[in-house]
């Protein structure tokens, strides 16, 4: 690793500094940025997405799709932490924390509210970032691009029911436009852009060409993914400073969800004998959120000043830092894990 990957950490936490500071002192920019956007998605972070994306997804091979079947287990624990265990733990963890701990300390008119949108983040899985965890810990590739699609799949059917289930609504306007929007923009156009891209230069130069390109697209995957903290701490800086209580105390279910769930199903993996590189992805996948799925419904259903839509842009705000502990955890735990995965298989 070179100097600025080892301490990314360190660049992480700056980026957040920066963000909320200038979002609080100098608001415009962001405000204009923030207001770029097509059916709640956000368009300038959509094209920094796509430059974190698009060189994890260089390095896949559709001619070696077929060997995702040799991880059927690892999509079999992703699938049910995602839709068994996620939406109904944080449920549990909303009544806990945010219905009875922190009552007290909450707006008493908007703790429902509150408890709905944590509900609304865990309910839809993540999609585009899943790539960038996934590249920082030497996840298998084509796991990831396969899991991530079939969840895009069973969220078409299953996000509102759960949704429904869980809010006790007797029905949810999924935003269908938002949904299908995010799928084509982080999903079909990076594929397809950087399948015909990876043809162009193994025509050109073989693999090492790939190989050079991709070495030097490197660094321009973490200063996008800087630059997108930067962005969404700057979206939210006067919110984060007008109220810091609020957004701490909605921070902690998140954090013990993203926790919980990324650490059961890398145990399950172990469990079952999964490869470490199949494993880490799948604990990455099951504990990160579709957040602008989340926040457009919470805003659909109850408004822009709404608690749900405060909850849902709490999950925006620490999904970065905390992915990155995660990612930090599996790779430190790695010799531990094959251990276990040898044992396992015996």
């Amino acid at each position: 690793m070179n100097l600025f990957e080892r301490y990314l950490t360190l660049w992480v936490a700056l980026c957040i500094v920066v963000g909320i500071t200038l979002g609080h002192f100098i608001p415009a920019p962001f405000h204009l940025l923030g207001s770029a956007e097509l059916f709640s998605v956000n368009i300038p972070v959509a094209v920094l997405v796509w430059l974190m994306i698009i060189p994890m997804l260089l390095k896949i091979d559709f001619g070696a799709m077929h060997q995702v079947k040799e991880h059927w287990r690892g999509i079999g624990v992703t699938l049910f932490i995602n839709w068994a265990v996620k939406p109904f733990s944080m449920a549990l963890l909303g009544w806990i924390f945010i219905g009875v701990a922190f009552r007290p300390y909450l707006p008493a008119d908007q703790v429902e509210s509150y408890i709905a949108g944590l509900i609304l983040l865990a309910a839809a899985p993540c999609t585009a970032m899943v790539f960038v965890w996934s590249n920082l810990c030497d996840g298998e590739p084509h796991f990831t691009l396969s899991q991530v699609a079939l969840n895009d799949v069973i969220m078409v059917f299953a996000f509102a029911p759960i949704v429904a289930l869980l809010l006790g609504l007797s029905s949810i306007v999924v935003p269908w436009e938002t949904l299908l929007l995010s799928v084509v923009l982080y999903i079909v156009v990076p594929v397809i852009f950087s399948q015909l891209w990876r043809k162009n230069l193994l025509a050109g130069g073989g693999q090492e060409k790939l190989q050079t390109v991709l070495h030097k697209l490197g660094p321009v995957s973490l200063v996008a993914l800087l630059t997108t903290l930067v962005l969404l701490f700057g979206f939210q800086g006067e919110q984060i400073i007008a109220k810091p209580v609020i957004i701490a105390l909605l921070a902690v279910p998140i954090l013990i969800q993203v926790y919980f769930t990324s650490g059961l199903a890398y145990l399950l993996s172990r469990k079952f004998g999964v490869a470490h590189c199949v494993a880490a992805p799948s604990a990455l996948i099951g504990a990160s959120n579709f957040f602008e799925l989340a926040v457009a419904v919470a805003i659909g259903l109850f408004g822009f000043q709404s608690g749900a839509a405060l909850a849902t842009v709490v999950g925006v705000l620490i999904e970065v830092p905390v992915m990155l502990s995660v990612v930090k955890i599996v790779n430190t735990t790695k010799g531990w894990y094959e251990a276990g995965e040898a044992v396992s298989k015996n």
